[in-house]
């Protein structure tokens, strides 16, 4: 046999092989049809076996994908419009029920999708104030629109794995309105804290001046019983020195006396010369 008959027999098998079989990325899910009819759907990733001509096969992406939605209005429980942008993340759930809905086209997948989102919005952003919307109540609104919009693309082989708002304009004449009640209630909130905080201040200030005047208090009888138990000692040593020798004391006593009184080159005495306070100086004489 000659090499050019085994190197037909060769591409004739590696081209029959590869007519025969499909490879399904980890990142892909797929379809086979026989004949335009869904013969297998949500095919697991691998290598697989076709008939050529009898059955086609579809993939598609099997990651989370993102519908990015233009910015839209919506009209308020105020009748009030507000702008705006959200995306939602979303991926294939039934490959089967896709293919049917969509005819696999990913374009009528976001534009069926985004329908059901405006349409969501819109009904809870019409029982909404504008701000409710803006700062009340964003992820429960959010919340809400995941699970209903869930419902409905189930039909269609979707799975909505989450919605957010990415921004909420509000008309200029609105805006101001809106930015001066927020402000106006959040003036109001922190009035009502500084007169809170006022009033507990007073308390404080109020039981830091009982506590302070009765601890003087206490100080002060507790000093003045000291005071009085240290007169009392002092009293009772004078006593006591005065009745171990009443002469001694007294002569003592005058001499602190003559000390105190004549301290000073400068004092003058008037006093008679027989006065008691010279008695000392009387008996030095004798």
């Amino acid at each position: 046999m000659s090499s050019k008959i085994i190197l037909v027999i060769l591409a004739a098998l590696v081209v029959g092989f590869f007519s025969f079989t499909y490879q399904v990325d980890e990142r892909e899910t797929a379809l086979k049809l026989k004949f335009g009819k869904v013969d297998k759907a949500n095919i697991k990733p691998g290598l697989h076996w076709k008939i050529p001509v009898m059955n086609m096969i579809e993939k598609y992406d099997n990651r989370i994908l993102t519908l990015d939605v233009p910015p839209t209005e919506f009209p308020t429980s105020e009748k009030k419009y507000v702008k705006v942008d959200f995306f939602a993340k979303w991926r294939i759930s039934d490959v089967e029920k896709y293919y049917l809905a969509t005819s696999g086209v990913e374009s009528k997948a976001n534009s069926r999708l985004e329908q059901i989102l405006i349409d969501g919005l819109k009904n809870e952003f019409g029982t909404r104030t504008i701000q409710e919307v803006v700062s009340g109540e964003r992820a429960e609104i959010m919340d809400v629109i995941q699970v209903q919009s869930n419902e409905e693309s189930e039909n269609f082989g979707i799975e909505v794995v989450d919605v957010r708002v990415s921004k909420i304009d509000l008309p200029e004449n609105v805006s101001d309105s809106v930015y001066k009640r927020m402000r106006a209630e959040r003036d109001r909130v922190a009035k009502d804290f500084r007169a809170r905080g006022k009033e507990q201040a007073e308390v404080i200030r109020a039981t830091a001046d009982k506590e302070r005047t009765v601890i003087l208090a206490n100080a002060y009888n507790e000093a003045q019983q000291v005071k009085g138990e240290g007169d009392a000692k002092s009293a009772e040593i004078y006593a006591q020195a005065f009745n171990q020798d009443q002469e001694f004391y007294s002569f003592t006593r005058s001499l602190k006396a003559y000390v105190n009184t004549f301290n000073s080159n400068n004092d003058v005495l008037v006093m008679e010369p027989d006065s008691e306070f010279f008695r000392y100086f009387k008996q030095s004489e004798q």
